[in-house]
Order: C-alpha cells, then structure tokens, then sequence
C-alpha cells in the first residue's frame, strides 16, 4: 500500500538518502529542510518525481510543523509516518567555551523541535486514525559519554527517554511511536561533531574508519524496517553491539575499510 512519509531535515545527509529510498519504493515523500533554499537543492538532488514535494520548516516554530502537516494532507490526503530526522550540533569544542546560541540551536532543534512536532502530529494522527512517529538517535543516546558534545548527547539522551514515555503514551491508541538508530553514517553532522583538532582527528578516524557506514548503505535498510513495523515502541538500530564487536575485533584485522577517507576525499573534490 503507498504510504506519505514526511521526514524532517531531510534535504541532505540519511535524511535525504532516506527520502529517495521511500521514493525508489513509489512511496510519497515530503522533504523538509530550514530555507527555501535547501528545500530547492534537496529537491533537484531527487530529480522531477510527482511523488515528492519540499517545505520549509522549523521545527522549533509550531506553525511551521503545521505547515508541513497541511501541505502534505493537501498534496497526498495524509501523513502516514512522520520522521523526526531534524538536527544540529555545536562545535567539538569544551562547554565553557560553547556559545549560547550553538547551546540553544542545538536543544531547541534535537529536543524541543522533536517534542512540538511529535505533539503537534501525534494529535492529527489520531484524528485520521492511525499513524507512525519516530524520533533519530545519536551520540549519547545510550549514555556513553565524549569531550565535545555533551549538549549533542545530552538531547539524545532526553529523546531516547521521551520516545519510550510517548510509546507508553499511545500504546492503546492507533498510534506507533518508535526510534530510528542508524548508527554512524558519513554526513557533514558527523563531521562537525567529532572533528576538534587535527590531531584528534586522526585519532578519531582510525576508528571511524571500521565502524561507519555510507549513507546508501544504511538507508535501504532502515526504510525496509520502518515500512514493516508494526510494533509501538519499536527500536530500529543499524549498528548493534553484535555487529560492532565484529567490526572492531575483525575488522581491524581482515577488513582496510576507508569510508572516511574516501568520503573526505568525495567531499575535497565537490568542493573544489
């Protein structure tokens, strides 16, 4: 059955990789990004496809998520799942010397921007009588802890925690509530938040290198999992512990992946 997704930040990164494995499947798609400019360049990057259509939106502003919600409706006739993909990180840099605009940017969209719109679509999807709604994991999502990104992974703490209440929420509704973890995946986000110094860098990469993911590579199988569920609370997760352990153990050993290298090297050459 063809379903309308709408996806949050989606206009570059898993987000849009996301958006062209729905479409690719003849699924409707709304793209979402800050500026009516990055809604235009995530859009020619999809190509001409009547199955997809681009709105500005800022998450964090409850009649922008509205917008996207009627603009939807009014192309497809609903929004059968909702992904809060949206999301900003600071600079790797120590929290004293963390501006409050980054500190504010950040938790107003991975946080607060999350909540507003889970609240806002989770009310008209129980109007329309059903509807799916999941929020994207990250770095400290799990608790594991890093210099640099303690307000990054104090949101995705928080979100692993409101997903789980708001399951709890509407488990006797309609309603699917439920996480999308897609481990680490080459994208500027990543970029900027593990990138303080040259130095740590390199250290960072050698690790990287084994354990992260081209965004083709994931986003086939998260939009699978997404489309076949059907259990409220449900944690879709790319990278579990079975298959870090194995990466990290035998991977090292037998396996030269060079995803980061050669994603910096794709991005060196685009930008020249």
């Amino acid at each position: 059955m063809k379903k309308t997704i709408v996806i949050t930040g989606s206009t570059r990164g898993i987000g849009l990789g996301m958006a062209k494995e729905f479409l690719s499947r003849d699924h409707n798609v709304v793209i979402t990004g800050t500026s009516e400019q990055s809604v235009e360049n995530g859009l020619n990057s999809i190509g001409e496809n009547k199955n997809a259509i681009g709105v500005p939106c800022l998450v964090q502003e409850t009649d922008s998520i509205e917008n996207v919600w009627s603009k939807a409706v009014e192309r497809f006739g609903t929004v059968d799942i909702w992904i809060n993909n949206a999301g900003a990180a600071t600079s790797r840099i120590g929290l004293e010397e963390l501006s409050y605009e980054e500190i504010r940017r950040t938790i107003d969209t991975n946080l607060t921007g999350t909540i507003l719109a889970t609240r806002i679509v989770s009310s008209k999807m129980l109007q329309q009588g059903s509807g799916q709604i999941y929020m994207f994991e990250g770095f400290g999502s799990n608790g594991q802890l890093q210099k640099g990104i303690s307000v990054y992974g104090s949101t995705k703490r928080a979100l692993r925690y409101f997903t789980s209440a708001a399951a709890n929420e509407f488990k006797d509704t309609p309603i699917i509530i439920g996480s999308i973890s897609p481990g680490i995946v080459t994208t500027d986000l990543l970029l900027r938040s593990s990138k303080s110094s040259e130095e740590d860098w390199k250290k960072a990469k050698k690790v990287l290198n084994v354990l992260a993911d081209r965004a083709e590579v994931v986003t086939p199988w998260l939009v699978d999992e997404v489309l076949k569920n059907n259990k409220n609370g449900a944690q879709i997760a790319w990278l579990n512990t079975i298959k870090v352990l194995g990466r990290l153990i035998f991977g090292r050993m037998f396996c030269k992946k060079q995803v980061i290298d050669d994603w910096e090297r794709e991005q060196a050459e685009n930008h020249s």
